[in-house]
């Protein structure tokens, strides 16, 4: 038998790996945000909390910004509308349901990378299959550059994004519709609910808890995406989906600012850690309240 609190040794191995990826690369990034760092001029001078003043001044910050969170909005709230759709199928017993548990996988399996290649031929504005089928379909006349345009770009990156990320959704929602039992269907059925008040006062609730969990990891990864911008816009046209990573990754990769482009990536974790407390904080009231 473990003596109290001996077990906690154990732990120090997956510590010193946590601190050595996550926490000290956050410390570091802290700490270049109060330099004006430019390697390859050799500059490297302290200036306190010039980075940061700058930042709320700084017109493509708040650009990039809006961007992010428009993004994050739009394609969360579709992907946990689609999804919970998709998953009330998936429960349902009728031909072809296997199959559709299989095949809605497959984009989730699919690399971002891969998949955001396969939109941007979809997209393409001379030989797309997108532009192909609704010219020959009547409903345009001439091929549309999709992420090019300035109205179009972000939304063809959203729905690039929700294909991609709705059967994540799916699954997990699908996972909490299986606890619920089959007792809770047929009372409701007695009590004579049809399909969709038995939706909005039996399911709704019991997996609301799936969903918010759900919603917590959808908006962080929402909040930081990168690969799917940068190979189907790169943050064009005129940085109109340009998101805070495209911008902290051309700051830093790019003109090698490597002290503004710390302060844009730590603004970065401080907006998703404060969205996401809320979140988790919404999430512990209701379950305090189920309690």
């Amino acid at each position: 038998m473990f003596k109290r609190h001996e077990h906690i040794k154990f732990l120090f191995p997956a510590l010193f790996l946590l601190a050595l990826v996550a926490f000290f690369p956050l410390a570091y990034g802290i700490v270049l945000s109060f330099f004006r760092k430019m390697p390859v001029f050799h500059i490297t001078d302290f200036t306190g909390l010039d980075n940061i003043i700058y930042l709320f001044s700084d017109l493509r910050f708040q650009q990039s910004l809006w961007n992010t969170l428009l993004f994050t909005v739009i394609s969360v709230a579709l992907e946990v509308v689609l999804g919970v759709g998709v998953a009330i199928l998936m429960k349902q017993k009728v031909p072809g349901n296997r199959m559709l548990k299989a095949f809605i996988l497959l984009p989730w399996a699919i690399p971002t990378v891969v998949s955001a290649k396969m939109w941007q031929w979809i997209y393409n504005g001379d030989f797309g299959i997108l532009n192909v089928l609704l010219m020959e379909t009547g409903i345009l006349h001439n091929p549309v550059n999709w992420l090019g345009h300035p109205q179009l770009a972000m939304a063809s990156i959203i729905i690039a994004d929700v294909w991609k990320t709705t059967p994540f959704v799916a699954l997990l929602v699908y996972a909490g519709l299986l606890t619920i039992p089959d007792d809770l269907y047929d009372s409701s059925k007695i009590d004579g609910a049809g399909d969709l008040r038995r939706f909005w006062y039996v399911i709704l609730p019991l997996i609301m808890p799936v969903i918010l969990i759900v919603t917590i990891f959808r908006m962080m990864d929402a909040l930081r995406v990168f690969d799917v911008v940068y190979v189907l816009t790169g943050g064009g046209p005129a940085n109109l989906t340009e998101t805070l990573s495209i911008y902290a990754y051309k700051l830093l990769f790019q003109t090698l600012q490597f002290g503004y482009g710390s302060t844009v990536s730590i603004m970065t974790f401080f907006i998703i850690m404060i969205l996401s407390s809320i979140y988790i904080y919404q999430l512990y009231k209701r379950f305090n309240y189920m309690q």
